[in-house]
């Protein structure tokens, strides 16, 4: 083998090496991303089910309190209870069936 040829070939094999060690930590990065991609996912889902809870919550004080007689919401609740009622009527029927 010529000088020229094996200095191609050292060349070659620094290249080679440098594209394995930028595949491993590359693939290496992505792993870790991975894991906290899941890990964020994980806490969107908790942020998520909290804020349906808060928002049930903030719905049932808000219709505690117009039946209380608190604020403009009574006509609100008034109507909420009517479709309560309807629900049940509802209920009661098929079940009369």
């Amino acid at each position: 083998m010529s000088f020229q040829g094996y200095e191609e070939l050292m060349v070659l094999n620094r290249k080679l090496d440098e594209l394995l060690r930028r595949y491993h930590d590359l693939k290496s990065e992505n792993g870790e991303l991975k894991d906290e991609n899941e890990k964020l996912k994980l806490v969107l889902q908790q942020k998520n089910e909290k804020t349906k809870d808060l928002e049930t919550k903030y719905e049932r004080i808000k219709l505690t309190g117009a039946l209380l007689g608190e604020g403009t919401n009574a006509v609100e609740a008034k109507r909420k209870i009517s479709e309560l009622v309807r629900e049940i009527d509802k209920c009661v029927a098929l079940l009369n069936r």
